[in-house]
C-alpha cells in the first residue's frame, strides 16, 4: 500500500524548517524524497536559497523512526498519503504554490466534479441556515461536491445538508487522524464516509487541532475549488482568510449580504465592498456563476419564487451600459467614459451587483452579466 517514497517524504516533511514550498523544492532538485533525505547534506550549495541551518535537520534518524509508525497507523486506520510530487493531489489544488507536500485521505475522492467550498461562522444565524437549506435543496440535481470545514455552525450545516440531498462533501480537518474535533461532530465524519464523502489533512498523527492549524487549514478548502462562499462571518471571523486564499489563488469568491447591524453578515459586507467578493442576490444567479448545469432542476430566486426585475436609475443605466460595452472594464476607465467622480461610481456598482448586474473582477474590474 506504501511505498519507500511514502516513507522518507513524511521524514522529510518533519524535518525543522522544511515546509511544503522547501520540500517541493528538494523533490524537484533531487528527484524524490529518498534522493532529497540522502543527498541534500553533501550537496545543498546546488539549492538556491538553503543554507546550512535550513537543511541540519535532514538526515535525522529520528524522523524516520517517526515516519516507520506514521505508516503503520495509516496502515491501520486505512489513510490514503496523497503526495504533492507524485501528482496525487486535487488537480486545483495542485496548482497552488503553498499546497501541502502531503495530504492525508479518508474515504473517495472524485476529482472529476466541480468543487464548490462554502464557508461561514460557527455563530451561524437563522438567515445562513435557510440560506444553506434554500441553496442545496435549489441544486441538488446538480452534480457538484461540497467542501468546507467540519466546524460547527455554517460547516456542520453544509455537510448535513450535503449529506440530506445527497451531494457528495468534503470536510478538510485541522489536525491529524488521530483525533476528531471538535468531538461534537464526530457521528457527523462517520457519516460523511458512509455517505461516499472525504476527510482530509495535511496533519500528521502527532498534529492537535492548535489555533495557527485552522488558518493553514482554510489554504486548502479555498485551493481545492474553484469556487468559495462565504455565507455569514464577521469582521476578522476565520472565514475572511479563506476568501483571503481564493482570491490569491485567482478562484471566485462569493459573500451572502446582510443589514450592516448584524455581526455575523459584517464580514461579508467588507469583503463585497472591497471588490473581494461578488455579492449573491439570488441562488439562481448564483448557481449560473458557479457553471451549475441546472437541466433537471429551475433555480428560483433567493428566499423567492417570483422573478423581480427592479427599474434602473438614470445613473445605473449608464454604468451598467458602459459595462455591457467594455467587458472587464477598469474603474478608472468607467470614470473617463461616464464623467462621474469614484465616489459616486462605486457605490452604484456594488448596487449593481446586487442585483445581479454586474461582476467584480480582481483588480478593481467589472463585467456585465
Amino acid at each position: 500500500m506504501y511505498s519507500e517514497e511514502h516513507l522518507y517524504a513524511i521524514a522529510l516533511r518533519e524535518c525543522a524548517f522544511i515546509g511544503d514550498i522547501n520540500f517541493y523544492k528538494l523533490v524537484r532538485t533531487f528527484g524524490s524524497a529518498k534522493e532529497a533525505w540522502e543527498k541534500t547534506n553533501k550537496e545543498y550549495k546546488r539549492l538556491d536559497g538553503f543554507g546550512r541551518k535550513m537543511i541540519s535537520d535532514i538526515g535525522n534518524p529520528e524522523h524516520l523512526k517517526f515516519a516507520e509508525n506514521e505508516l503503520k497507523f495509516c496502515e491501520q486506520n486505512n489513510i490514503r498519503i496523497n503526495l504533492r510530487h507524485h501528482h496525487e493531489l486535487p488537480k486545483l489544488l495542485n496548482e497552488c504554490d503553498d499546497a501541502p507536500a502531503i495530504l492525508y485521505q479518508k474515504g473517495n475522492f472524485d476529482d472529476q466534479k466541480m468543487k464548490v467550498s462554502i464557508v461561514g461562522t460557527r455563530n451561524m444565524t437563522s438567515y445562513g441556515s435557510q440560506f444553506i437549506q434554500d441553496f442545496f435543496e435549489e441544486t441538488k440535481s446538480c452534480h457538484y461536491v461540497s467542501v468546507s470545514g467540519l466546524a460547527l455552525g455554517v460547516d456542520k450545516e453544509v455537510h448535513e445538508q450535503s449529506i440530506r440531498h445527497q451531494v457528495p462533501t468534503v470536510a478538510v480537518l485541522a489536525h491529524g487522524f488521530h483525533i476528531l474535533y471538535p468531538a461534537k461532530n464526530r457521528k457527523l465524519a462517520e457519516k460523511i464516509l458512509q455517505e461516499g464523502g472525504t476527510l482530509l489533512t495535511e496533519f500528521n498523527s502527532s498534529r492537535k487541532p492548535d489555533r495557527e492549524n485552522f488558518i493553514q487549514r482554510n489554504r486548502i478548502v479555498a485551493g481545492i475549488s474553484p469556487a468559495t462562499i462565504v455565507v455569514e462571518t464577521a469582521f476578522g471571523g476565520g472565514s475572511i482568510s479563506t476568501a483571503t486564499f481564493a482570491n490569491q489563488y485567482n478562484r471566485d469568491v462569493f459573500a451572502l449580504p446582510g443589514k450592516i447591524t448584524d455581526r455575523h453578515s459584517q464580514g461579508c459586507n467588507h469583503l463585497i465592498y472591497q471588490n473581494k467578493a461578488a455579492a449573491i442576490s439570488t441562488i439562481k444567479n448564483l448557481a449560473e456563476n458557479l457553471g451549475f448545469n441546472r437541466a433537471e432542476s429551475k433555480i428560483e430566486n433567493l428566499f423567492s419564487k417570483s422573478e423581480i426585475m427592479p427599474q434602473l436609475s438614470e445613473d445605473q443605466k449608464l454604468i451598467l451600459s458602459v459595462i455591457s460595452d467594455n467587458p472587464k472594464i477598469a474603474l478608472d476607465d468607467i470614470i473617463g467614459k461616464t464623467q462621474l467622480p469614484s465616489h459616486k461610481i462605486l457605490p452604484i456598482i456594488l448596487e449593481l451587483e446586487l442585483l445581479a448586474k454586474v461582476k467584480s473582477l480582481s483588480g478593481r474590474q467589472f463585467l456585465a452579466i
